[in-house]
């Protein structure tokens, strides 16, 4: 009964001719195989040029979403694992997921009242919904009133006795980010996003493209909101390849409607992750029925792809022509279409335009001046975005003889000029609200200098930033009567000094009566007065130090 246990012990500490043991070159074995399999040399190749692939277009692989297997990429399984593989007998159990790693250090798991249902199904398309049971409710409820409170500590509180309720989780997310507690930000929205992924339907799949959340129902804005904070968070942490996976995730789920506005983030993403395959793909599926190069992300990244794609000395000379001709095509159409985007983009590159770019009209400040507020945010947040990904020389290069091509057309008055001038002026008179929702997310400065007074004016909150008008909602926050609504600013302003002061007292029904609103009015002044009296009688002031004993007598309580 010893031999097999023998010989799985030998098998263990067996050793290859390097001298290290198989048991550490697992992981790396089999990354390489990975690797191996989907060389891009290896993929069909149409006769355009163009690498196809016969998976859908918001095809998600369930390895691209962790961003462990792309620091390894980078820097080799044991540089990013180092001590951290327990041994067998040592590891937990947790449930495997797919979104984020469970860790030792959250609270432990149990069911908070979130489920998912599957409404229906329509030509291969199955939509979902999030549903919150009566106690989440309730929990829901507590966390609005703490929200209002306008103190951290009481979301605190609240997720101290329910540590995986999402919007809260969300919310203190948002504060730690302020207070540049970035780790602890991160660690929140992992935690939000395994709860939700706890509550999955057995048949909600992630990876193929075909199920749906409608954003117009507030119980499935916090998945949206969780994954879009998450690829943020991959982004900055040097995984741009993780949250273009993420950022496809959040894609299907709402293709026609795109509550979050990922189009136009999605490009910066594929250039950083060096898909520029994937974003000429896109670019060619759908601008028939999305018209992609009326964006300005789309029609200068789309170029900048193809161009990179010509500079890659392993690909065929023909394919490579192709991809040159293509992106000089693209940049003129969208110079042409976009003159705005020039000046402040080299201007973010700190490179200085020749004295023809300089002064003439086209490209000057008059374009910025002349184009709509909309069209302004829109430039505004793709050269805030990206304007690190045209630094390179050889980009400044490429542009350079384009920029030249369009001032020559437009002194020549050619008819695409006029054409693009007529555009301007009929669109972009307003952006929809899923764009504004978008820019207050990204937090890139430049597009929300931009954005209109009437989404200022709003209080924003980062559980929910600015809902749907059309929102569907399931169930409702009961009323409180506690405070009523017809307060004067007067008596907000002693509110906010005495919280138990109520000038108006109890409502009347009676109130149109002339001698019962009289009478209202002197118990008002008659409150206030006891209030003003009763604040005064609590103020305590402090005697100054005597001139024999500046720093007081040391006597304290």
């Amino acid at each position: 009964s010893n031999k097999p246990r023998k010989k799985k012990k030998k098998r263990k500490t067996k050793k290859n001719s390097a001298g290290e043991t198989v048991e550490d070159n697992d992981l790396e074995d089999i990354d390489s195989l990975l690797e191996r399999i989907e060389d891009p040399r290896l993929a069909p190749q149409s006769q355009g040029g163009i690498t196809t692939d016969s998976r859908p277009l918001l095809y998600v692989e369930h390895r691209n979403l962790n961003p462990e297997n792309e620091l390894k990429r980078y820097f080799g399984a044991r540089a990013v694992l180092g001590d951290q593989r327990p041994r067998q007998r040592q590891r937990q159990y947790v449930r495997s997921m797919w979104l984020t790693a469970p860790k030792n250090t959250w609270p432990r798991y149990s069911k908070t009242g979130i489920t998912m249902q599957l409404l229906d199904t329509r030509r291969g398309v199955q939509h979902f919904t999030f549903e919150h049971h009566r106690e989440y409710q309730q929990v829901q409820f507590k966390f609005l009133d703490a929200v209002e409170s306008m103190d951290p500590n009481n979301i605190v509180l609240l997720l101290q006795m329910n540590p995986y309720h999402v919007d809260s989780l969300l919310q203190l997310s948002d504060v730690c980010r302020m207070q540049e507690d970035q780790e602890m930000a991160r660690d929140l929205i992992e935690r939000a996003l395994y709860s939700l992924e706890c509550a999955f339907h057995p048949v909600f799949s992630l990876t193929s493209g075909t199920c749906r959340l409608d954003y117009r129902r507030p119980e499935n804005r916090a998945f949206f909101l969780a994954l879009f904070k998450h690829l943020m968070f991959l982004e900055k942490r040097g995984c741009p390849r993780t949250a273009l996976e993420f950022c496809k995730l959040i894609l299907s789920l709402d293709p026609e409607n795109d509550p979050l506005c990922v189009l136009l983030l999605i490009d910066f993403l594929s250039l950083r992750a060096r898909e520029y395959t994937f974003l000429t793909r896109l670019f060619q599926e759908w601008e028939s029925h999305r018209n992609l190069s009326q964006l300005p992300n789309f029609a200068f990244s789309v170029p900048l792809a193809y161009f990179f794609l010509s500079q890659q000395e392993e690909r065929p000379e023909l394919e490579r022509s192709q991809a040159r001709e293509r992106a000089a095509r693209l940049i003129q159409l969208a110079l042409i279409m976009f003159p705005s985007v020039l000046m402040p983009l080299l201007d973010h590159c700190s490179v200085q335009p020749d004295a023809r770019v300089a002064s003439h009209p086209f490209f000057g400040l008059n374009a910025q001046i002349s184009q709509s507020p909309a069209l302004n945010q829109l430039t505004s947040l793709y050269v805030g975005r990206t304007h690190a990904l045209w630094k390179d020389p050889a980009v400044m290069a490429w542009l350079e003889p384009h920029v030249h091509e369009v001032l020559r057309m437009v002194e020549a008055q050619d008819v695409l000029v006029q054409e693009a001038e007529h555009k301007r002026k009929i669109r972009y008179q307003s952006a929809p609200r899923n764009i504004y929702r978008h820019i207050i997310l990204s937090e890139m400065k430049e597009a929300t200098a931009a954005l209109p007074l009437e989404v200022t004016s709003q209080p924003v909150m980062g559980f929910d930033p600015l809902p749907p008008l059309d929102s569907v909602v399931s169930y409702t926050r009961p009323e409180r009567t506690s405070h009523p609504s017809n307060e004067s600013t007067l008596s907000l302003f002693f509110r906010s000094l005495l919280p138990n002061f109520n000038l108006q007292g109890d409502v009347r029904h009676d109130g149109d009566n002339e001698a019962g609103a009289a009478q209202d009015l002197n118990q008002g002044v008659n409150r206030l007065m006891a209030a003003m009296r009763d604040m005064l009688a609590n103020i305590q002031f402090q005697e100054p130090p005597r001139e024999d004993n500046p720093e007081g007598d040391g006597d304290w309580d």
